[in-house]
């Protein structure tokens, strides 16, 4: 008898991912979208712009009293950010 090696499709779907270099994309995308859920609605409305460079999400602020509080708070949102996503992404939050 023939032994089969079977995989699930999501173990298929991450070596294809990993394989091809689109793993890390994927997980940016997925943090940056998690920004709203993290953060609340009622600070994501003054967001304007998130990206993420170097291993740092750069978030453009509106409201400059949320942005003090928000750029003393950056080792917390990194954290959080992190786990919402289950794979540490980035290293920093900056808030400008």
């Amino acid at each position: 008898m023939f032994k089969r090696d079977v995989k699930t499709l999501n173990d298929i779907l991450q070596r294809f991912l990993r394989e091809e270099g689109l793993e890390t994309p994927l997980l940016q995308k997925r943090l940056v979208d998690a920004w709203d859920q993290v953060v609340g609605p009622g600070m994501s409305r003054y967001t304007t712009e998130k990206f993420i460079k170097n291993q740092i999400l750069h978030v453009k602020i509106i409201n400059p009293a949320l942005r003090q509080d928000l750029s003393m708070m950056h080792s917390q949102l990194a954290k959080r950010l992190n786990e919402a996503v289950g794979a540490s992404v980035i290293t920093d939050v900056r808030v400008y």
